[in-house]
Order: C-alpha cells, then structure tokens, then sequence
C-alpha cells in the first residue's frame, strides 16, 4: 500500500491524526475498554453530541468532533460480538472498516487511527480480526487515493506482531 498502511504500539486517544475510530457499543454513550478511553480523554461534550446520534447499528460508522482529542474528529463505529463466527461476523467487522473508511473520504479527511475492533470484550478472535482489518483496508486504499494515512494502533506487542506479519503478507 505504497506506505499509506502501519501499525504502531501505543494509546489511540493521543494519535494526532485526523480521525480516531471508536470500537463503540450500540447506543454510542461510552463504555468500557477503547470506548470509554475515548469519551474520557474527548471529555464531556463528547457524550453530549453521541446523545444527539440516536445509537449506531452494529456494522455502520458515524462521525463526531474530537473535542479534547489530539484527533479532530471520532469515528464511532459497532463491532460484532463474536457469536461462534456463523452469525455473519466477519462480514460485519470488514462493514465497519469500510465505513469508517468511507466516512473520512468523504469529509476528505487524510489521516485515521484504528483501534483492534471487537478483539476486547467483543471476544472476535484477534488473529481473524486482524486478517480480516488489514484486508479491508488494503482493499480500501488500493481503490482511493483520498486517504494519506491509516495507522492501527495496538494495545500490546503481541497485537501489533500480528498486524506487522498481516501488513508483510505473512501468517504466524
């Protein structure tokens, strides 16, 4: 992906890009994990313009100020709670970043952290998660040119490994 694609170890809510994305619950009101970091380091105006969102559909993307944030804006998108992988799973968590995805080309925005969707309390197994991230979002770039920039930010060593092999085209 001509460099356009990395992984770093490290904390999504002090990225300096244009748009971090939130693995985020349905009514977009804070939570654990990610999700709560986000709304804690965003700070109070935050919830008050998720509240004016009405929720999010697991699968879908929605857009917000970063207010606090390095980031200018939040990219609040609903992963899928791994079920066993036969309740269409995998198609749901490629949806999501392919949303966030479409959400910052079309605010021409140039520069998005990801965070592991659905890998925390979601229960998605990491190492699908990740295959199924990268592929997205390889597929993504090699269509748009709009997008300088998309960096997975990864919360232990071990996960970002598994993003640097997926990027190198390998498997563990």
């Amino acid at each position: 992906m001509d460099g356009r694609m990395s992984a770093v170890l490290g904390d999504i809510t002090r990225m300096p890009v244009d748009a971090i994305v939130n693995a985020a619950n349905s009514t977009l009101l804070g939570g654990g994990g990610v999700d709560g970091a986000i709304h804690r380091a965003a700070g109070p105006e935050l919830l008050a313009e998720c509240r004016a969102l009405g929720g999010c559909a697991t699968g879908e993307a929605k857009m917000t100020a970063g207010y606090a944030l390095p980031a200018r804006h939040v990219i609040h998108t609903v992963g899928p709670v791994w079920r066993g992988g036969g309740h269409g799973e995998d198609a749901l968590l490629a949806s999501c970043y392919r949303k966030s995805l479409l959400l910052a080309k079309t605010h021409a925005l140039k520069s998005v952290a990801f965070p592991a969707i659905s890998t925390g309390v979601y229960r998605f197994p990491l190492e699908q998660a990740c295959e199924i991230a990268v592929r997205t979002v390889g597929e993504f770039l090699s269509d748009d040119r709009t997008l300088e920039k998309v960096i997975f930010v990864c919360f232990d060593a071990g996960t970002l490994a598994l993003y640097q092999e997926r990027m190198a085209g390998r498997r563990p």
